[in-house]
């Protein structure tokens, strides 16, 4: 008996020394990151960091928290920040965003993130470059607003970024909102009808993305991976009676120039044109030509209510068929 109680005096003094010697790593290398980062020109800035979460897990608790990368023109403040990983592997790790807003500043415009229960679960590989095999986000209700009102919101979101075994490059993404609901801004904007229901009955999407490169530590201090392919299996978005449905099979060239084909099919499309008419997004003349253009592309799928049209981008150009339609966007991430 006093040996097994010796034995688990020993295991407890390992495992506070264990959990001491990774919280001191975790904190040292929050401190030296941040300090990397005030030396490349970014303001990354927090006010108090503690640790907690033991026996089970090493917390990191920052409180106050400023990041804002010059080059790129985004600028994120969050009032709490929490990393934490078990103590038995430091390869699994948890962020917890706050119940509070998160203010983000773009070249466009400020707006404040309110996020309920927000987490992000991430399995990097073991290394010190911390290359991402999975991520998982979840959240409760989240809202994004600016000083004039609400933009977006949603009663939840789900999004998963797995890699795939064969190929570090390529990662798997699934996505959901439920109640997805545009805000009084964009209504107004976009004058939709008080009559039509507040949230979207659905918004989906399902594919597969191959990088540059995988995506590790480098893509938050240096560049970002770049997408190489883009195999869109299914996105979908449904809203009173409107219904769109997206499918993509793209590769991307190092200038960012897409080739390949996008598939959309849409249903009850003439309503999109009266709202994008009561918009003033396209004036009646325009409306009759995209009208009178738009009816013989739904006669070909046999249904004038329903659009099932493949864009082929070639060249850096968009077509429909063989018709050109106007230069291919380029698909870069700053």
């Amino acid at each position: 008996m006093r040996r097994l109680i010796w034995i688990l005096v020993i295991l407890s003094i390992l495992w506070c020394a264990w959990w001491a010697l990774f919280g001191f790593g975790l904190k040292t290398g929050l401190e030296t990151w941040f300090q990397d980062r005030r030396d490349t020109g970014w303001q990354a800035e927090y006010s108090r960091l503690e640790l907690n979460g033991f026996p089970g897990r090493v917390r990191a608790d920052l409180t106050d928290v400023a990041l804002a990368d010059p080059s790129a023109g985004l600028a994120i403040t969050l009032p709490t920040f929490s990393i934490s990983a078990p103590t038995y592997w430091p390869g699994d790790v948890t962020i917890d965003l706050p119940n509070a807003p998160i203010q983000v500043a773009t070249p466009q415009q400020k707006s404040e993130v309110d996020v309920q229960g927000g987490k992000a679960d991430l399995r990097l590989h073991p290394g010190t470059a911390l290359e991402l095999e999975q991520l998982s986000l979840a959240t409760s209700q989240w809202a994004i607003s600016t000083k004039t009102g609400v933009l977006y919101g949603a009663d939840d979101m789900t999004l998963s970024m797995v890699q795939s075994q064969s190929d570090p490059n390529k990662y798997a993404f699934v996505a959901r909102a439920a109640g997805f609901s545009p805000g009084d801004i964009p209504r107004s904007k976009l004058r939709i009808p008080a009559s039509w229901p507040v949230t979207f009955d659905k918004l989906e999407l399902d594919g597969n993305i191959t990088f540059s490169r995988p995506w590790d530590l480098d893509a938050i201090e240096d560049t970002r991976p770049q997408p190489r392919t883009i195999q869109l299996k299914l996105a979908e978005a449904a809203w009173a009676d409107l219904r769109v449905f997206f499918a993509a099979d793209l590769r991307v060239d190092a200038d960012g120039v897409p080739t390949g084909t996008v598939n959309i099919q849409a249903e009850n499309w003439q309503t999109m044109l009266d709202l994008a008419q009561d918009a003033g997004l396209v004036n009646p003349t325009m409306r009759q030509q995209a009208e009178k253009g738009l009816s013989q592309l739904a006669r070909f799928s046999g249904d004038p209510n329903a659009l099932d049209v493949q864009l082929n981008f070639k060249a850096g150009f968009m077509a429909v068929g063989i018709i050109p339609i106007g230069p291919a966007p380029r698909l870069v991430l700053r």
